[in-house]
């Protein structure tokens, strides 16, 4: 039974209450079109991009559903051609790969590799004590996290591999302390570490693909990594890794269960192969200043070679199963954007913006100003939200001001990356949704490491900008 005043309103009301933002959507939109400031143009742009956010938050009908509706609007407003300009990025192809890739390492059991590993090369000297051995899974199991960041494209998909592992190995503990931490360190490591590597993180992958459409300059795997990846994924995983010990550890040292129930077996040849597989993906990603080819060329080849006949891991008949709706979520977020850059609407925000900042503009600021921006919006709507409309803005307000566009995707990536509550992301709703942990202790795990990052490591982000740009 629903408790309190506003739960006996939400049910004295004859729909969901999450159909509301369909009037209040449309009422926003028509005040932009009757009352902003702005030529016709961009303010129907604007009508619509308001509109479909509005559905985005209080998702009365799935992402996708709302993103088709989306398109539809800018078809008739404008287009077909700007309507269907989503679906000719790249980025939006990689993501798709990406799920592909994901089922493919799902069904070939990779995960059993990562548990085997993990286990058959415990010492035997850390397995008789509760804490050492807490120590020691949590600290590979975390690095395994990490190297899925670097295989695996899609953070739901990682977290969804990851997630039987690290409650399988959790279960080896009798407190329920010792459980949570190595249930959401390895997660946070895999999700929160994803920052730092450009094809692990959808936000990087918007934010670059938006620059990349908008004129900027086309941000590689590697320069990603070379900048962003020491910091945000390396010493990011560390603080994951230390927040989580020193939120949840086990206080008695003989409370784990004797190692010798452990067991454990070889990788299968499927299991190996896919392994192999997304190593020949990474290579092809980590050569781009070489070849200069997009990431979703080694995507497909890793695809191709998942799914290929007699040497794949998975049948052709999984692609059918895979959900691949967001590639309408995808290409609605590419059309909203370039319609909003086309209106010349990012023009004008950018040139507002700049009149709130001091006329000497220095990159510490920006890339501050950059991230406040970005995580309030957050609160506001999904992460992957705030990218489609606020990242054509940040693209012309970093060409007006000249201030180069690499730390600017890097600060809007970080607070796109950096969470307090579930319902910002839907990969903490989907831990959430695993039945582990509840709210209060999944935001305040998102929480510590997001204040952790931001007070810690940004600092530091930006100081190996300012010393090297």
């Amino acid at each position: 039974m629903t408790d309190g005043l506003p739960g006996r309103v939400a049910a004295a009301l004859p729909v969901d209450p999450a159909w509301l933002a369909v009037p209040a959507g449309v009422a926003a939109a028509g005040i932009v079109l009757g009352a902003a400031p702005l030529p016709a143009d961009a303010a129907r742009m604007l009508a619509i991009t308001v509109f479909c956010v509005a559905l985005w938050i209080a998702t009365p009908v799935d992402p996708w559903f709302t993103a088709l509706v989306g398109i539809g609007l800018i078809g008739v407003a404008f287009s077909p051609e700007l309507a269907l300009t989503g679906f000719q990025s790249p980025a939006t192809w990689l993501v798709v790969v990406g799920l592909l890739i994901g089922e493919a390492a799902g069904e070939s059991g990779l995960a059993g590799l990562v548990e085997w590993i993990t286990l058959d090369r415990m010492p035997d000297g850390v397995a008789g004590d509760a804490l050492s051995a807490y120590r020691y899974l949590l600290v590979v199991l975390s690095a395994g996290g990490l190297a899925l960041a670097v295989l695996v494209p899609s953070s739901l998909v990682r977290v969804l591999i990851l997630a039987p592992i690290v409650l399988s190995v959790g279960e080896l503990f009798d407190e329920r302390a010792a459980t949570i931490g190595l249930f959401l360190g390895p997660l946070f490591v895999t999700y929160y570490g994803g920052a730092g590597i450009l094809t692990a993180s959808l936000a990087n992958i918007i934010v670059t693909g938006l620059i990349d459409a908008g004129g900027g300059p086309s941000i590689s795997w590697t320069l990603w990594a070379l900048w962003i990846g020491p910091v945000m994924a390396i010493c990011r995983a560390v603080v994951v890794i230390g927040v989580t010990y020193l939120l949840y550890r086990p206080s008695d040292r003989d409370a784990m269960t004797a190692p010798d129930v452990i067991e454990s077996t070889a990788a299968s040849p499927r299991e190996r192969r896919m392994l192999a597989f997304l190593l020949v993906g990474v290579a092809i990603w980590a050569t781009d200043f070489v070849h200069g080819l997009h990431p979703l060329f080694g995507a497909a080849v890793v695809a191709l070679l998942a799914f290929a006949p007699r040497i794949g891991v998975i049948d052709h008949g999984a692609v059918g199963e895979t959900d691949l709706s967001i590639i309408f979520f995808m290409g609605a977020i590419f059309a909203i954007a370039e319609g909003l850059q086309r209106t010349a609407f990012t023009d004008l925000a950018a040139n507002t913006l700049l009149t709130y900042l001091p006329a000497d503009l220095s990159l510490p600021l920006v890339m501050v100003f950059v991230t406040a921006v970005s995580m309030g919006l957050a609160f506001l709507m999904e992460g992957l939200a705030v990218a489609s409309v606020i990242t054509p803005v940040f693209v012309s307000f970093g060409n007006t001001a000249g201030i180069p566009l690499l730390p600017i995707a890097a600060a809007e990536s970080v607070a796109l990356n950096s969470y307090f509550f579930p319902y910002q992301s839907a990969v903490l709703v989907a831990m959430l949704g695993l039945d582990v942990v509840d709210s209060a202790e999944l935001s305040r795990m998102a929480s510590a490491c997001t204040v952790a990052t931001l007070l810690l490591l940004f600092p530091i982000q930006i100081g190996l900008f300012v010393l090297f740009f």
